[in-house]
């Protein structure tokens, strides 16, 4: 059987998840989030990441709104910040910047 937490460095993509700034969650996350609150899939992402002890560092570094989303709906109103950056925790001071 493999052992996944020697596997597990960072994970990066396009996981479809709003990830947002509830206290709950700290310190997973941080609050440099686009999103008020976090949907169902982004909490399946942020139990994944405690679980495994990870960090969602997409959401760690401070960055202008104009920097963060990546999804744009048609008529411009609605935007995501989707994609998101996992990273353990004891190599997460390595990590200087993220943006998608």
């Amino acid at each position: 059987m493999t052992d996944y937490r020697s596997i597990i460095r960072k994970l990066l993509g396009d996981f479809n998840t709003k990830v947002g700034r509830e206290e709950k969650y700290r310190p997973t996350i941080d609050k440099y989030n686009l999103h008020e609150k976090t949907n169902n899939n982004g909490e399946r992402l942020i139990t994944f990441a405690i679980l495994k002890n990870l960090l969602v560092k997409s959401v760690y570094v401070e960055h202008k709104d104009i920097h963060k989303y990546i999804w744009v709906s048609p008529d411009g109103k609605t935007l995501n910040q989707i994609d998101h950056v996992l990273v353990q925790r004891r190599g997460q001071t390595n990590i200087i910047d993220v943006r998608s």
